[in-house]
């Protein structure tokens, strides 16, 4: 096959998981990307449209295209399944994410990495753990929907994709705001979807340059702490034992099995985006 068409096909494909991440609960789609080695592509894009313009949307478009089909094609099948099979669906990500990680660990050691970098990751990923524990147990508040409210639910859903382990499908949860959102994407419902959208245009527009200008001063700190925080929410999105509890032992082998086939995903994809490099 074509390598041009294979690159294509592959962003395509971490585009998908990217979109369908931002909106499944405990995954970031910053983290995803990061994973997928995008996360620094896209940051730079965002941070400056004018820099190699032309090649830049060259390489994105695919992964834009992926991560709308992702959202808007996959909101309802994703929020239908975690009300009626969550462990399925789960535990396919949590294989899925666990078999990209090595590549976003080859990805933070590019420059190099010592005993402090990996103090970070560590560190990291028990703190945010257990941020993530306490938020899920103490966390629950109601907020009236107004146009302002999906504003700022367009800032925290945007800002899931440039602060990466920030997983906005939770902040919503908390708010009790997933499910009207994932509805109002579901049923192109505009009066949710332009406010969203216009409150995620001014988080990118905000967010974007001071990344891009941090990552290039401190590059292996920040990829080392992703990789804390990738780790820590991979771990919370794990089934609790009662959803174990309530499955058949066939329905408890195939939920088994959805982890590994992610799992072999996963680390395939990190194959492919070794021995087909895109060109930047």
């Amino acid at each position: 096959m074509n390598n041009v068409l294979v690159n294509w096909i592959i962003r395509f494909v971490k585009g998908i998981f990217i979109g369908s991440g931002a909106i499944l609960p405990g995954v970031s789609g910053g983290a995803l990307a990061a994973i997928f080695g995008i996360y620094e592509e896209i940051i730079s894009f965002l941070s400056n449209f004018r820099k190699e313009f032309r090649n830049k949307i060259v390489y994105l478009l695919p992964v834009g295209l992926g991560g709308i089909f992702g959202v808007f094609v996959l909101a309802y099948p994703i929020e239908s399944l975690l009300r009626t099979h969550p462990v399925y669906i789960l535990l396919f990500f949590m294989g899925c994410i666990f078999g990209t990680v090595p590549l976003l660990y080859r990805q933070a050691g590019k420059y190099g990495r010592s005993g402090k970098h990996l103090l970070i990751t560590i560190f990291t990923a028990t703190v945010f753990f257990f941020l993530l524990v306490s938020a899920n147990l103490f966390l629950d508040v109601e907020v009236s929907k107004t146009p302002l409210t999906w504003v700022i639910v367009g800032v925290i859903f945007a800002s899931g994709l440039i602060i990466p382990g920030l997983s906005s499908s939770n902040f919503l949860i908390y708010m009790n705001l997933y499910e009207p959102l994932t509805k109002g994407i579901s049923r192109l419902d505009f009066s949710i979807l332009i406010p969203v959208a216009i409150g995620g245009l001014l988080c990118i527009i905000s967010l974007s340059k001071l990344v891009n200008y941090l990552m290039n001063l401190y590059y292996a700190i920040i990829f080392h702490f992703i990789l804390g925080v990738v780790i820590a929410s991979t771990l919370i999105i794990l089934p609790s034992q009662q959803a174990f509890a309530a499955l058949s032992a066939i329905e408890f082998f195939f939920s088994i099995m959805l982890f590994f086939v992610g799992l072999i995903l996963g680390l395939w994809m990190s194959k492919l985006e070794l021995k087909y490099k895109p060109e930047n």
